[in-house]
């Protein structure tokens, strides 16, 4: 029996919000270990290179562009925005908060990279129509609602039996802004690697040099400031686990299932799931850290999730409005009369992914 299309890309984009759940409550357990923030990223992305770098090899054999000196400090550029800063600052925050509340900051990434595009005039902006207004009020709620969780952790409304304390005597709201320059990152990221992807069109090549970059950059961070030796060495199975999870299922097979639903779906369908992580890690974490949940962090969180909606749903009138005016132009064009469409810009929203 064949599975509808469309219900495909449900199921993908689930186990996809599955895998990317367990990534937080993974990275969570290394924490809680004692692996090192700057060892443990090393582990990881040479896991996730040895999974790209085969398929970047022969995948784009044929199509791979020339590998210039221009393209390799682009890529370097890529390394340490998108894997050296973004892991770094995710790390040092989720050991400050939780990861319930690390993966509710993440929903302002799709807001936050369409505010960059719009700066960087990558996206336009049209205050006088109900879309660009949306986008606007879209921005303001995610950034409000990380401001909230930052600034007001609030009194505790929901404490399981099993309290592990995971967040007890650490300073939340450093943590807060920790994650927030992590989700800053991924969205100066996304905004540079849209850029470098359409003169170099070759993804899993570009993916796979952005990791080897920032495994070098890592290595140079931790050889540097990890003094202690045993630091290097893992020490237990969950320590093991977690890497393998982090480096093939969340930057493997979780972002192969992303690629291919916003390839079939679109990056605003896609966006749409982002929300199910935050639920998907709330549980998790109760059940297996034992982790409680504050007020202030509950009301962030539905800011942030109001702000992703908007942004998604304006960004989706905007291009059902371009793609009537593109229609018309299409024939007018067929029929060899002048049409501009220069104006019109390709759908802005990416997807997060780990």
């Amino acid at each position: 029996m064949m599975v509808p299309e469309r219900a495909q890309l449900h199921i993908a984009m689930t186990f996809s919000q599955f895998c990317h759940a367990g990534n937080h409550v993974f990275l969570r357990i290394a924490l809680n270990l004692g692996v090192s923030k700057l060892v443990f990223p090393v582990y990881r992305n040479i896991t996730a290179l040895l999974l790209l770098a085969p398929l970047a090899y022969f995948s784009e054999k044929k199509d791979r562009p020339p590998l210039t000196g221009h393209f390799l400090i682009q890529f370097f550029l890529l390394g340490l925005v998108g894997i050296t800063m973004k892991e770094g600052f995710y790390l040092v925050g989720l050991d400050r908060t939780s990861p319930t509340f690390a993966s509710a900051m993440q929903n302002s990434v799709p807001a936050l990279t369409f505010l960059m595009a719009v700066l960087l005039r990558f996206e336009s902006l049209q205050l006088t129509r109900i879309d660009g207004l949306a986008k606007v009020l879209g921005v303001l709620a995610s950034v409000a609602g990380a401001s909230v969780i930052t600034l007001y952790k609030g009194p505790i409304i929901y404490s399981p039996s099993l309290a592990l304390g995971d967040t007890k005597g650490k300073n939340w709201a450093l943590g807060c802004l920790y994650l927030l320059g992590h989700c800053l990152c991924w969205s100066g990221w996304i905004v540079m690697q849209a850029s470098v992807l359409k003169r170099y069109k070759a993804p899993l090549t570009v993916a796979a040099a952005t990791c080897f970059f920032g495994i070098m950059q890592f290595l140079i961070i931790a050889a540097s400031f990890e003094k202690d030796s045993q630091a290097w060495q893992i020490n237990s199975n969950g320590e093991l686990c977690s890497i393998l999870y982090t480096g093939l299922i969340a930057s493997g097979v979780a972002a192969a299932l992303q690629i291919w639903s916003i390839g079939k779906g679109g990056p605003v369908f896609a966006s749409i799931y982002l929300p199910v992580q935050t639920f998907l890690v709330a549980i998790i974490a109760s059940i297996v850290l034992g982790e409680e949940f504050f007020l202030g962090g509950i009301i962030g969180i539905l800011f942030i999730i109001s702000g992703l909606y908007l942004v998604v749903w304006g960004k989706s009138e905007e291009t059902k409005s371009e793609m009537e005016v593109r229609v018309p132009c299409d024939l007018e064009k067929h029929q060899e009369q002048n049409c501009d469409n220069s104006s019109l810009t390709q759908p802005f929203i990416p997807t997060p992914n780990h």
